[in-house]
């Protein structure tokens, strides 16, 4: 790689920490409204980031293109390393934890809108680290590289591969919103009118600013952290409908909601295969998991369709809120939730796992392989939407797949060399992976990983940026030809 990549890649690195760092000084409104003491910590962690980034800023300013299609990825993996890496000064100058191991592991859940926590008693935060953690998951959400495409559009380096570098694959609707910078800021507008309406709906049935901000901030994101420490169990049943509706619609490519937001009819027609499998794998899922909790766990039909419904749809969707203590449900539900969050939401959105569009291309690509086994003369393409799959998505599909289960099965095993048990070690291993963040045992439900071990939550950080980059663009970077000349 050119030196004057590398140069152009902390550039933008820069403007990134510089509105990190931006961010982090609002989390002095509440520190001072709630006058918690951590005001002039929150502010100096503020000026100290926001420095950093305008010294990288500055001091890179004039490198400004980036030839190499590797450094895309690079910057990625850097970008990502960096705010967690700055986003653990909020926890550690608080006294929120002193342990660096937690703020990292908070941080990069943060970050890379997981949900999984090493607090206990999430109430007993101060309000700025409230503020920061819901921040945090809003931020990166939506996903940091989009926000650099949308806020630093000249950087010179090639849109549709930043945003492959952190979501690889198919996604037939993704490449347009990345086409120009024009359209990446439209979307990111659907997004903060998101943000908005939830919060006026939040407030407008008798909750909170405060807790109405937060919430929608981290449920927007499909990020799951709260301000309290039953998570989303303790609101009211409108709300709880409310904010499974935000997770609802986190869970859709943006580009489509900014489609059917602006009316554009025609170009939605031929782009539905995807949400209505979304859509109709939802109903299916909720609608087995209301059954079994009101003849299995006894629960009352309107209690059941509640609780049934929004803790469908928060693991579909990988955000990760909590509506009961799913680790005294039947097993085979548990085991179906942890399945769906596997899954994922539509490809484009703000949802972990490994999205439904490309578990729809498994599905059919399976049909397929089954009949030309029936059938081996015939010519009968892989369509998806209405046009043929190509090969070479095919089997990008494929590779992702297989490199997902192999990551999911290596996290087990190190988890388990790490002294943590088999059930919470697989619990652990698909909540961080697939960015859910609840696992088994005592890290699901309302629990926390606050037990695990310091490697354990090392290993599961590392999971969690593999998860919100989709595995290959971290693996890329451990190949030996990828930093050859």
């Amino acid at each position: 790689m050119k030196t004057n990549d590398i140069k152009a890649a902390w550039r933008s690195i820069g403007i990134m920490l510089a509105a990190e760092g931006g961010l982090m000084a609002l989390c002095m409104v509440p520190a001072l409204h709630f006058a918690d003491g951590t005001a002039s910590a929150i502010g100096i962690c503020a000026a100290f980031t926001f420095a950093v980034g305008l010294l990288l800023w500055v001091s890179f300013g004039r490198y400004r293109r980036v030839d190499d299609r590797r450094m895309a990825y690079l910057m990625v993996v850097l970008v990502w390393l960096m705010l967690t890496l700055f986003g653990t000064l909020p926890f550690l100058a608080t006294g929120a934890t002193t342990s660096p191991t937690r703020a990292v592991f908070e941080s990069m859940s943060g970050l890379t809108s997981t949900g999984a926590t090493v607090f206990d008693c999430v109430a007993a935060l101060p309000a700025s680290v409230l503020l920061w953690r819901s921040m945090m998951q809003w931020f990166g959400g939506f996903g940091i590289v989009l926000m650099v495409l949308a806020l630093a559009p000249r950087l010179g380096i090639n849109k549709y591969a930043l945003y492959t570098a952190e979501a690889s694959g198919a996604d037939n609707t993704g490449r347009r919103a990345v086409s120009t910078a024009t359209t990446v800021r439209r979307t990111l507008g659907v997004y903060l009118v998101l943000t908005a309406a939830f919060i006026a709906a939040l407030t407008s049935t008798g909750m909170e600013w405060w807790d109405a901000v937060n919430l929608t901030f981290t449920n927007i994101s499909s990020g799951g952290f709260s301000v309290n420490s039953d998570s989303i169990a303790s609101l009211l049943p409108i709300q709880q409908y409310i904010l499974a509706t935000a997770m609802l619609l986190s869970g859709v490519n943006f580009t489509l909601l900014y489609l059917f937001f602006t009316l554009r009819w025609r170009q939605i027609g031929h782009k539905l295969e995807q949400f209505r499998f979304y859509l109709v794998l939802c109903a299916l899922a909720a609608t087995f998991t209301v059954a079994v909790l009101h003849w299995h766990e006894n629960i009352g039909w309107s209690d059941a369709l509640r609780i049934g419904t929004v803790q469908t749809v928060s693991a579909l969707t990988t955000t990760g809120s909590v509506v009961a203590d799913t680790t005294t449900w039947w097993t085979p539900l548990i085991f179906l939730l942890l399945m769906l969050s596997v899954c994922g939401g539509m490809a484009g959105s703000t949802s972990g796992g490994l999205k439904v569009m490309r578990v729809l291309i498994l599905i059919r690509n399976a049909k397929a392989t089954l009949r030309d086994r029936l059938h081996p003369n015939a010519v009968t393409p892989l369509r998806l939407n209405g046009a043929p799959v190509s090969s070479h998505i095919r089997s990008n599909v494929m590779v992702i797949f297989m490199v997902y289960v192999f990551s999911l099965m290596l996290g087990v095993m190190g988890l388990m060399l790490c002294g943590i048990d088999a059930t919470e070690a697989i619990g652990a291993s698909v909540g961080c992976l697939t960015g859910y963040g609840p696992g088994l045992g005592a890290s699901g439900g309302f629990g926390s990983y606050a037990a695990f071990t310091p490697s354990a939550m090392w290993l599961c950080s590392l999971l969690m940026l593999m998860g919100r980059l989709e595995c290959i663009t971290v693996l890329l970077l451990l190949l030996p030809r990828f930093w050859r000349r």
